[in-house]
């Protein structure tokens, strides 16, 4: 598993009765790849996979896997209420063919150290397949500590890379002074990208890049390679929308966007609803705002609405 580079959270896309449109998510993971991305992280948060049953999100995986064809990693948000079901899901998600795991903490229940960690590690556990370990405690409540990530990183050799979305870049080079090059780190916070690779982040797993997937590629490449320039005048015409994900209602701005740009719709499944009134109409036009100053980039001519 090569953990590197820009990995999009993709989204779960749904047909106006709120099923899942497999036939949109394999044509958005093609032109994701085409355009420059290193990998598909599905069934995240911003996946919706807390509204999916079990056999939608093998349904899911089933597309991705299918879709992608080798050409590149397909990882597997895993999480669920329940250890045992975690397990379930990991180990399914090894036999339909992905290539690594993203591992949450659980749903709703925000346990102590023995209990998170006792968790975690049973994932590690239940397939051969390298895992990230997702730490994101502004949204779940569970924060896990640099050195409680090297103790699990002691233990356990398919723990292989960080998502590091606290919001604080000090984290990034917290876990590098522990482990050094033991883990790989990636950075889960879209408007945070260019500071934590310069406390050495190696890998973005991004969300705006649902639907601006080369300018995502762009300004990581341009930081990784220290094109300092490129990388801040790319960085602040796409601040406005890289702060889209950083907010409670991040799957509807970000699907959002999808829509204002053609690459999708924005519908989500209860209890989220879609926007609407003055809030709609402020974001759209931020939305709008920015894209008018959209920098000349190579895109594909493939759409995945085609």
């Amino acid at each position: 598993m090569n953990w590197k580079g820009v990995m999009p959270a993709i989204t779960t896309s749904f047909s106006e009765d709120l099923h899942i449109d497999h036939g949109f998510m394999a044509r958005h993971c093609q032109w994701l790849l085409e355009n420059g991305c290193a990998g598909i992280v599905a069934l995240g948060s911003l996946g919706e996979g807390a509204t999916l049953s079990l056999e939608e999100k093998l349904q899911v995986l089933r597309t991705c896997v299918g879709a992608v064809h080798g050409r590149s990693p397909v990882v597997a948000s895993v999480s669920a209420l329940t250890t045992s079901e975690v397990v379930t899901v990991a180990k399914a998600a090894a036999d339909l063919g992905c290539d690594a795991l993203m591992v949450l903490p659980p749903y709703v229940y925000q346990g102590n150290w023995r209990e998170m960690k006792t968790h975690v590690a049973a994932v590690f556990k239940a397939t051969p397949l390298s895992c990230m370990l997702y730490n994101n405690p502004v949204a779940y409540g569970t924060d896990f500590l640099p050195e409680q990530i090297r103790e699990l990183a002691a233990e356990h050799e398919n723990f292989e890379a960080v998502k590091e979305s606290s919001t604080d870049v000090r984290r990034v080079s917290a876990i590098r002074a522990l482990l050094d090059r033991r883990l790989e780190i990636f950075v889960g916070v879209d408007d945070a990208v260019l500071e934590a690779i310069g406390v050495g982040a190696t890998g973005w797993i991004a969300g705006l890049a649902n639907a601006l997937p080369r300018e995502s590629v762009d300004l990581f490449n341009f930081a990784m390679n220290g094109e300092s320039d490129k990388a801040f005048d790319l960085y602040r015409w796409f601040l406005p929308l890289l702060r889209m994900d950083t907010t409670p209602n991040f799957v509807q701005l970000i699907k959002l966007v999808q829509a204002e740009v053609g690459i999708g719709n924005a519908r989500v499944r209860p209890p989220r609803l879609e926007l609407v009134g003055d809030e709609l109409e402020q974001m759209r036009e931020t939305i709008r705002g920015t894209l008018r100053s959209r920098p000349q980039a190579a895109m594909s001519n493939v759409s995945p609405n085609a």
